[in-house]
């Protein structure tokens, strides 16, 4: 039962052609080993992605390119902070550090929207960061631990990311 600190493990997707961006809390146990987002095997995230957008994504290589190509920044909220080992859960979260957001959109202006993938990255957010004015929306989690809200419903809560690039 280690609470160590952990650092982010890797970097934001994001170039200056980003549109939107889609704010997780922190990578799951499983993101960290495929270092990637939103990697677990059941989570919606990817899967809704590719119902949307029409496209099918097999690789972390591909999915790195499509959310370029579609304008979609992909961060998360924290940067580093202590969890119990072999929990994700968001309630497990301690001792926040949340990421540079002021100098993340110094860097990337061209960000108009913010999505946050569950209601933990957007009260960190908007905690640290409420003089930025950039709109937000809060989606339902993609996690295997949201499964009260069925897929059908999270790809309609989520079909707003696209819409929002579309416009």
């Amino acid at each position: 039962m280690s609470k160590e600190r952990l650092d982010h493990p890797f970097d934001a997707i994001v170039d200056e052609h980003s549109k939107v961006l889609i704010l997780g809390s922190f990578p799951s146990i499983k993101s960290f080993e495929e270092n990637f987002y939103y990697a677990h095997p059941r989570n919606l995230f990817w899967p809704i992605m590719e119902t949307l957008f029409d496209v099918t994504l097999t690789t972390n290589d591909e999915k790195r390119a499509f959310a370029l190509e579609k304008g979609i920044a992909m961060w998360d909220t924290y940067g580093s902070l202590r969890r119990e080992e072999g929990n994700s859960s968001d309630t497990n979260l301690k001792d926040l550090v949340p990421n540079d957001f002021h100098a993340f959109f110094k860097q990337y202006p061209n960000i108009k929207q913010i999505f946050f993938t569950g209601r933990k990255a957007m009260e960190g957010y908007k905690k640290h960061f409420s003089d930025i004015d950039i709109p937000t929306t809060l989606l339902p989690s993609t996690s295997p631990a949201h499964a009260a809200m069925k897929r059908e419903e999270k790809e309609r809560h989520y079909r707003i990311i696209k819409e929002t690039l579309d416009n």
